[in-house]
């Protein structure tokens, strides 16, 4: 499987293709918008988020409520771009454009992606690096997520760290209602109180808060990924998946940092067989072990930096005059991590739907479902 994106922030359109999805995979937009609407949400995103309210359109692949096995074509409007028609037009002429971005932004990709691609205005970085494109991965993950789902596996994310204030509340399954009611995607009613005054706190600072999200899977085969070449390791395609994401940072899985630290005979998960079944009683690996599923829980940390458009700008320099400037303003959220945690779970969902795809084969999901059924009863004789 495979999928390209394309549009800009305050273009038309986000448009994504999709290759390789079995066909009669059950898909509609039922099963994408909800997504949609998650990443949108969560306490501390901006003006944006109002003037959207994103929605799928299925363009191609799909037909009576079942993926064909031809590309599926993806589009979701940018009702913004109505303001923005004659600043993003394509036909030449007009320039310098009104929103002409000139004074580089820190910590965004305007100064670099400008010299790169030898722009002065830097609008035309800004439109294609802005978050604005994870609408487009979303869309594209879930349906992997529905993939996933139709082969019993399921997933989950929460915020675990906004701004130093740490879920005390330890993840359970059984928390899920709690975590998709809570606007911040925690289960800790506390803990959400306080990121909440921290979050309004910063909003009048003009600043912006980071944090650390975590993402599950269980249900997932034995066996996903490889260990025979570096490009083949699970691990290593999810820790791209993630840091592709805007403003990540860092990855963990398992218990990387933390075990980091410790000699071996504490980190490592014993092997146990009981009533004809391998066991852990520990899960410190995060469910990877050599860059491969080992059937135990999957979990993964990632880091987010807190957004890099302050209202307080930073200095800077202005890449036309070289004179010493205060960076751009752009609309931007003072927090965007509860929403984070959504994207994330759409990409590594994409990345083991990838995988499951890959190792098993098939061109139609009850051929995938039933190859699968077969890999777990070997695994379970084993």
């Amino acid at each position: 499987m495979r999928y390209l994106t394309a549009g800009e922030s305050h273009g038309p359109q986000l448009t994504a293709i999709i290759e390789g999805l079995p066909a009669q995979l059950p898909l509609g937009k039922a099963d994408i918008d909800p997504w949609l609407r998650k990443r949108q949400g969560g306490y501390g995103r901006g003006r944006r988020m109002v003037i959207e309210t994103d929605e799928a359109e299925l363009l191609s692949g799909v037909r009576a409520g079942r993926t064909t096995g031809a590309p599926v074509t993806l589009a979701i409007q940018n009702k913004d771009h109505r303001n923005w028609t004659e600043i993003m037009s394509p036909e030449p002429g007009g320039e310098p454009r009104k929103k002409a971005l000139t004074d580089a932004r820190p910590g965004h990709a305007d100064l670099t992606g400008g010299i790169k691609y030898r722009h002065k205005d830097l609008r035309d970085v800004l439109e294609r690096a802005s978050a604005r494109e994870t609408a487009a991965r979303v869309a594209v993950g879930s349906i992997a997520l529905k993939l996933l789902s139709e082969l019993g596996i399921e997933g989950a994310n929460y915020v675990f760290n906004l701004a130093g204030i740490e879920t005390r509340q330890a993840f359970s399954w059984d928390a899920l209602d709690a975590i998709e009611d809570s606007d911040l995607r925690t289960p800790d009613a506390d803990a959400a109180a306080q990121m909440r005054e921290r979050i309004d706190q910063a909003k009048k600072d003009g600043d912006t808060l980071g944090g650390i999200l975590e993402v599950r899977f269980r249900g997932l085969p034995v066996g996903l990924g490889s260990f025979v070449h570096y490009d083949r390791k699970l691990d290593g395609k999810i820790a791209q998946a993630c840091l592709s994401v805007q403003a990540m940072k860092g990855v963990e899985i398992g218990r990387a940092f933390e075990n980091a630290v410790k000699p071996g005979s504490g980190v490592h998960d014993a092997i146990h067989y009981r009533e004809g079944t391998y066991a852990r009683d520990t899960n410190g690996a995060g469910g990877l072990e050599a860059g491969m599923t080992n059937g135990e829980e999957l979990i993964v940390r990632v880091a987010m930096k807190p957004i890099a458009t302050l209202m307080k700008p930073l200095p800077t320099v202005n890449v036309v005059t070289h004179e010493a400037s205060d960076a751009a303003r752009e609309r931007s959220d003072t927090t965007a991590v509860p929403a984070a945690g959504v994207i994330l779970q759409c990409v590594i969902g994409w990345v083991l739907a990838e995988a499951i795809t890959e190792k098993f084969g098939g061109d139609t999901l009850p051929e995938l479902q039933e190859r699968l059924a077969a890999a777990r009863r070997y695994a379970a004789e084993y």
